[in-house]
């Protein structure tokens, strides 16, 4: 296993065990509490991920605690076995490129990936 898959696994491993609470507004866009950037995927439908396998390996999602509910814009699916956290219907992601709370490496990666303000 070479470092760069060594430290996405790492990373994804902490983002998944880490349950969140609802999104905020931070600088213009959403984030979690800690104020690490969320992503939306254009190939997401409405209620569904289509991210998966080495997709989630780059954009872990975010997952939301037991007994979160919907409340206003937010909502919580279930993504293969994983609560995660939903805005307007559409999943939501970090970027496994972002470094530090305030980061946003991931909007407009592949014309898919975008930031939600």
């Amino acid at each position: 296993m070479n470092t760069k898959t060594l430290l996405a696994t790492v990373v994804l491993a902490l983002l998944a065990a880490s349950v969140q609470a609802q999104p905020v507004m931070k600088d213009g866009a959403l984030a979690d509490a800690a104020g690490r950037t969320l992503y939306i995927f254009d190939k997401d439908e409405m209620g569904k991920s289509n991210c998966a396998g080495p997709c989630l390996v780059n954009w872990p999602v975010y997952v939301a605690p037991t007994g979160a509910s919907a409340q206003g814009d937010y909502g919580v699916i279930d993504s293969a076995g994983t609560r995660q956290w939903t805005v307007k219907g559409k999943p939501l992601y970090y970027f496994v490129g972002d470094a530090k709370a305030g980061d946003r490496n991931g909007d407009g990666k592949a014309g898919v990936w975008h930031l939600v303000k």
